[in-house]
């Protein structure tokens, strides 16, 4: 008796629409007419469902016709009442993951490099780093989407490591195969690296002083450039500015990224960064009153 009990709870648990009659001749019994090949799928569930099928990946991986496929398989499958609110959510709701300005094109090797993935086949590719072309083998263990961006977590030697799929002028999946670890975890691999490559690329810090729009520019550099501005902004004086330390690559990259800013940000520290950024000034003055 307990085990049935417990059996009805966990089938309403899970949305099943399940309800029963009290007393001698009483029973539980599913509404009628009721049915479902999804079991366990509720409606919110459906809904997520939908809300989670980017049509963009998909039609990269050349899955777009298989997607479309399954959603109306989906949509088929589910009780008359849930199809209205899992078709609502696709048709009210769309994500659009790549950012703005830059081409949805497909980078050319992706579908080869997600063969490989799929298969575990070693893989031979010509690849362009930020100093080199080489020629490398790695083994590829998975694909990450990041801001319309495809990367590839693939391990060369013992060494796990994160290519740009862009960067990638020629690839081979080769005929042999790799053991891929049964502890691997893309999104936790994926989690670690991201904050590691955040936590090394600032490799030192500088003192700004910023206006109102200068303080909205410094934000928009990096999620840790933002946390970071905000974190030390002291109190504005008459004029709106305010001084804040944000961590920096190098005196180069912060001279660039801070050339944007115009006369909405002042370097007072380093004295390296203040000097790159006097010496910029000059040059820019020198070009346009010759």
């Amino acid at each position: 008796m307990r085990t049935v009990y417990r059996d009805i709870d966990h089938l309403s648990a899970a949305g099943v629409p399940v309800w029963g009659d009290r007393g001698r001749q009483g029973g539980f019994q599913l509404r009628e007419g009721w049915r479902t090949e999804l079991t366990g799928l509720t409606a919110d569930e459906a809904q997520a469902l939908f809300m989670a099928g980017l049509p963009g990946p998909a039609r990269d991986l050349g899955l777009a016709q298989a997607a479309a496929s399954v959603q109306l398989k989906l949509v088929a499958a589910l009780p008359a009442d849930w199809q209205a609110d899992a078709e609502r959510a696709a048709s009210r709701f769309h994500l659009d993951p790549v950012d703005w300005f830059r081409g949805t094109a497909p980078p050319e090797h992706l579908k080869t490099v997600a063969a490989a993935v799929w298969s575990g086949q070693r893989l031979r590719m010509r690849y362009e780093s930020w100093s080199s072309v080489s020629q490398r083998e790695v083994d590829p263990f998975g694909l990450v989407l990041k801001a319309g961006v495809w990367y590839l977590a693939a391990r060369q030697g013992r060494e796990l490591r994160t290519f740009r799929l862009s960067g990638i002028q020629h690839a081979e999946a080769l005929k042999t195969t790799f053991a891929r670890p049964r502890r691997f975890d893309l999104a936790t691999h994926w989690a670690k690296s991201t904050q590691r490559f955040e936590e090394g690329v600032y490799r030192g810090f500088a003192m700004l002083r910023v206006s109102p729009v200068g303080l909205a520019a410094v934000r928009r550099f990096s999620a840790v450039v933002a946390q970071a501005a905000d974190r030390t902004a002291e109190a504005p004086d008459a004029s709106g500015w305010c001084t804040v330390t944000i961590p920096i690559e190098s005196t180069p990259h912060a001279t660039r990224e801070l050339l944007k800013l115009d006369a909405e940000c002042e370097v007072r520290e380093p004295p390296e960064l203040r000097e790159a950024m006097r010496r910029e000034a000059e040059r820019l003055l020198a070009l346009y009153t010759r």
